[in-house]
């Protein structure tokens, strides 16, 4: 989609939307003329400027349908709207064409506003490359900056610090840690250096749009900008299309018969009065326009966007944004969810969750050791486990000479005495093997899906540190309420490793947790979940990793706090507070509005063939305009009912949990 056709079609949105508004204020100075003042020449001059306002697009939509040889509601309603006019009806057809273009305006605005978010994620990837084009084929070499798209594979490519990763490739030389959460949704910095002997390729791989850490890396790249992993995931997104919710594919079907039908109607009303009955031309015209009116769909096609508006404001002053009435609506029909892991299920950020001890060590000795060091770091990790030790000890130590060891830790001194704290590399590149127990201690911690700092000093091991992606605690009962709600399948994905998925999935409750996934694997989820069995599926995630997969979702719904613009852009439903508990109130809520608008559809087509009936019966076409208007009246009460839906028993019972951090900090 063109940046032109963009700019166009969201300037053609913002001019619907003020004629609709414009429609609606002539119309309401009509009725004020009308039966407040008297004057009905200036209420009349009011209300045909509503038909000017109200009618513009209305005409444009109706004609392009009609040329395309479809008959559908709007041609109707203009058709009525004429009708009511030449029986001298003006309030009728205004009001109709009113509402009409509100709605249908809308809908236009938020289409331009879908397609923004295809802009977003291109704008991830950098639009230039530095290239080696002499020297070794290191960080020594020479490089050249290059425009993305000339970058081929094969190609090395330079990443310089804290820089956005500029093309997919494999680490050669150097090395960082990567936040690459943008991609594959990891809620931890990835350290990255060259191959070394049987280690798996994918752990030295780097994706554009990824940020990198402090350290330089040269990159082999292994694709082309058009297919790296970030372009699939805008590929995807822009490819995908949503589908239509139910009710409106009903009334999609419904409008094709009953539109020309009403016509077809209306016309043989006119004939037979006139030819058949021998009824005066004046007295024929007037009963089918009596019945035109009495067929009208006003509120056939109140029945659903009264109710949608209702449940769209009931939501918004939950703190729940949702895009329009399919996804309201289908978010009710939900069998299945799915659950991104991170900054979903969990924070986000890697939290201290565990400090044990060896044998023979006070605690406070392994705490005050670690904080000393990891404080003269500056590593992602090492700032999450300073922040989580330090509230947990009073006792200060002063280390120095900090040595960062890149993917494994690091070392620094104490008193003279060296320390070191890192993973189990960097003390079997040693040649140093934790003891019984406190290799007991990795075991264990491993298998809860733990990243391990192991703490040595002077030759002894002082313990263990455990930091995770820690899980809401309103998760549990946030799915419990799900499932109440009559949600069968809680599935969490999660660009983890497995691992770790199925440690934190067991932990809140889900019914199966799948991990190490990228974003295309999360679409073959998503796809895999809605079934043979037509089954409706919602994704819930908040990166931009989780764009594609909310799109090939029945209803994509984002955390708005902590999700991405790209991500609130692409969902069809966003948490606008940091709040995972106000997904039951929006589920039930969808529930509640699918079933006002079933009742609304059936007493409005209930009434039509009321008032038809009795039309021919020679009911006047004063009692026959009131019923019809008493008829929208009731269809809009009844929808307005959902702006009283009580959110208490939905969100009252899940505790809001503090983000770890700021409990730290108030405590």
């Amino acid at each position: 989609m063109s940046a032109e056709h963009d700019h166009d079609s969201g300037h053609s949105a913002r001019w619907e939307i003020g004629f609709a508004i414009a429609s609606g204020v002539t119309y309401a100075s009509g009725m004020i003329a009308e039966y407040a003042l008297g004057q009905p020449s200036v209420a009349t001059f009011f209300f045909l400027a509503t038909y000017f306002f109200g009618g513009w697009f209305t005409i444009r939509s109706a004609v392009k349908s009609t040329l395309a040889g479809k008959f559908e509601v709007d041609f109707l309603m203009l058709v009525a709207a004429i009708g009511a006019a030449s029986i001298g009806r003006f309030a009728e057809g205004a009001v109709l064409l009113f509402l009409f273009s509100l709605g249908h305006a809308l809908e236009e605005f938020a289409l331009a506003r879908a397609s923004k978010s295809i802009e977003a994620l291109a704008g991830l990837a950098p639009r230039s490359a530095e290239v080696h084009i002499g020297g070794p084929s290191t960080l020594a070499g020479e490089f050249a900056e290059r425009p993305i798209d000339r970058v081929e594979v094969g190609d090395l490519v330079l990443i310089r610090p804290n820089a956005r990763v500029s093309a997919d490739g494999v680490v050669v030389d150097g090395r960082s840690a990567i936040d690459q959460s943008a991609v594959t949704g990891e809620s931890m910095p990835v350290e990255k250096e060259p191959a070394d002997g049987p280690r798996p390729l994918d752990e030295n791989k780097v994706f554009a749009g990824t940020v990198n850490g402090s350290g330089a890396l040269v990159v082999r790249a292994v694709a082309r900008a058009e297919d790296s992993t970030l372009s699939k995931v805008v590929e995807l997104v822009a490819s995908t299309d949503q589908a239509k919710s139910p009710t409106q594919r009903f009334l999609d079907r419904f409008q094709r018969i009953y539109v020309p039908a009403v016509i077809a109607f209306v016309i043989g009303v006119y004939l037979v009065g006139q030819f058949v009955l021998g009824k005066e031309f004046a007295d024929a015209f007037y009963l089918a326009m009596a019945v035109l009116v009495a067929a009208s769909p006003c509120a056939l096609a109140l029945a659903t966007p009264s109710a949608v508006l209702a449940g769209v404001a009931r939501a918004a002053r939950a703190g729940v944004l949702v895009k329009g009435g399919a996804p309201l609506e289908t978010l009710g029909r939900v069998e299945s969810i799915a659950f991104d892991k991170t900054g979903t299920l969990t924070w986000g950020e890697p939290h201290v969750t565990d400090t044990v001890a060896a044998p023979d060590v006070e605690l406070d000795e392994l705490l005050s050791t670690t904080l000393a060091v990891e404080r003269l770091s500056d590593h992602p990790l090492a700032t999450a486990i300073a922040e989580g030790v330090a509230a947990r000890t009073s006792t200060v130590l002063t280390a120095t000479d900090l040595q960062a060891v890149t993917g494994r830790g690091v070392r620094a001194l104490i008193d003279g005495e060296q320390v070191e704290i890192g993973n189990e590399r960097l003390f079997t590149d040693a040649g140093i093997v934790p003891d019984g127990a406190v290799a007991a201690d990795i075991e264990r911690l491993q298998a809860g899906g733990r990243t391990l700092m192991i703490v040595r000093r002077a030759g002894q091991f002082l313990g263990v540190i455990g930091v995770m992606d820690t899980p809401r605690r309103e998760a549990v009962e946030v799915l419990g309420r799900l499932r109440e709600s009559g949600v069968s399948d809680i599935v969490m994905i999660s660009g983890d490793h497995q691992q770790v998925a199925e440690a934190v999935g067991r932990e809140v409750g889900v019914d199966r947790a799948l991990g190490g996934l990228l974003p295309e694997d999360k679409v073959t989820e998503i796809r895999g979940l809605s079934g043979t069995d037509a089954r409706r599926c919602a994704m819930v995630g908040d990166g931009v990793n989780d764009a594609p997969a909310m799109a090939q979702a029945d209803v994509g719904i984002a955390m708005g706090a902590a999700g991405s613009a790209v991500a609130l852009d692409t969902a069809d439903v966003a948490l606008m507070s940091d709040d995972l508990g106000r997904l039951p109130f929006a589920v039930r809520l969808s529930r509640r509005t699918s079933r006002i608008i079933r009742q609304n559809l059936i007493a409005a087509l209930g009434i039509v063939v009321f008032l038809v009936i009795v039309t021919f019966l020679g009911m006047p076409m004063g009692p026959v305009v009131f019923i019809h208007e008493g008829s929208t009246l009731i269809v809009v009460a009844n929808a307005l009912r959902l702006l009283r839906f009580d959110v208490g028993r939905e969100h009252d019972g899940v505790e809001h949990e503090l983000r770890p951090d700021k409990v730290a900090a108030a405590a």
